[in-house]
């Protein structure tokens, strides 16, 4: 099938590079959002605004679109699956449905033979007062939270008389690792053993929200081998077509572990914007829109910088060389933590 007209659910700045790289491939971008001031208006050729609860706006987003897929993964699976009644769903509805959920993520993970770091599920206080040999861990809410919410840091289980947890949610207690450093692998899969991989990106965060990336990353052959080698095990296994995102822990011993799987294009990787000869937004774009695979190159070594909160008013004001690109994601309202552009730096 030709696809003419790419959709795409989320209208943040996601959407909006996924719709600029659509663009460059001449393909029509329809941008479904429940946001309102999405910023990804600013990118695509027709935006759509509805909850995505809405039947009539599914329904018009369907009619206006040859293939989908989307920005985040915590998009309803309900809405998902009846899309894909209709039109695909790249990647496929039932990914969302094991990775939205933590515990079943980390089985999944576990059942590959990949190694994560222990955990258990959490439904009750006593549950988690039970778990001594999982502290010091990090609570997490099975399901949404992102860049830090919806969790807690159990540090001793005395911290437990001084925090307030709802457990009316269902959480996932993961035991903290040692850590060295935390890398990503970006792979794009076109389909069985068809897939394009970017080197290992070395990610620093700060208060839990990613700040910088950079290639190559400082890790042993040993760990960059292997965290290639599960990025392509878990594509292959999840049958995954289009771009995905494995989040790694590498700790003291150089043990590694996968902390998290994004089913997405993904932060860490803007840099391939400029990086590479072929970002991961177009290899996204050509995996979901059935367009030939090009051999993707790195050109040249990059650093990546998140703006975050008011970052923002500095580098719009700023003249920057002919070596760094800035990318103002144009959100209405600054606000603290809030993701609000980027700046890559490539080394020529």
């Amino acid at each position: 099938m030709s696809v003419t007209s790419l959709g795409i659910i989320g209208g943040g700045q996601l959407g909006s590079m996924l719709a600029a790289a659509a663009n460059k491939l001449n393909i029509k971008s329809v941008i479904f959002s429940d946001e309102p001031d999405a910023p990804a208006q600013n990118f695509c050729d027709l935006f759509l605004y509805g909850k995505y609860s809405d039947d009539v706006k599914i329904n018009e987003f369907i009619s206006n679109v040859d293939v989908v897929t989307f920005e985040f993964e915590n998009i309803p699976f309900n809405t998902l699956a009846k899309i894909n009644e209709f039109k695909k769903v790249f990647p496929h509805p039932k990914i969302n449905k094991i990775i939205q959920n933590r515990l079943s993520e980390k089985d999944f993970l576990n059942k590959c033979n990949i190694r994560t770091t222990a955990y258990t599920s959490i439904k009750n206080e006593k549950d988690l007062r039970s778990c001594s040999d999982l502290v010091p861990g990090i609570l997490k809410t099975n399901t949404l939270g992102y860049d830090g919410k919806g969790q807690y840091r159990i540090n001793s289980k005395e911290i437990l008389d001084n925090i307030k947890i709802d457990f009316s949610k269902d959480y996932i207690l993961e035991k903290t690792v040692n850590l060295k450093k935390e890398i990503s692998v970006i792979i794009s899969r076109f389909g069985h053993q068809k897939y394009e991989v970017y080197e290992p990106i070395e990610n620093i965060h700060e208060d839990q929200i990613l700040k910088y990336s950079k290639i190559p990353a400082d890790i042993s052959d040993v760990i960059l081998k292997k965290s290639i080698d599960w990025a392509t095990t878990i594509s292959e296994e999840l049958n995954y077509i289009g771009t995905l995102c494995v989040e790694f822990f590498i700790d003291k011993n150089e043990n590694l572990y996968v902390n998290e799987v994004a089913p997405r294009v993904h932060n860490s990787g803007h840099l391939t914007i400029n990086s590479h000869n072929i970002s991961q937004f177009e290899n996204h774009i050509r995996a979901v829109c059935g367009l030939e695979k090009i051999q993707t190159k790195k050109l040249y070594n990059a650093k990546m910088i998140n703006l975050i909160g008011d970052d923002i008013s500095f580098y719009r004001k700023k003249e920057f060389k002919d070596n760094e690109f800035f990318f103002d994601y144009l959100k209405k309202n600054i606000k603290e933590k809030r993701k609000m552009g980027h700046l890559t730096i490539i080394n020529k």
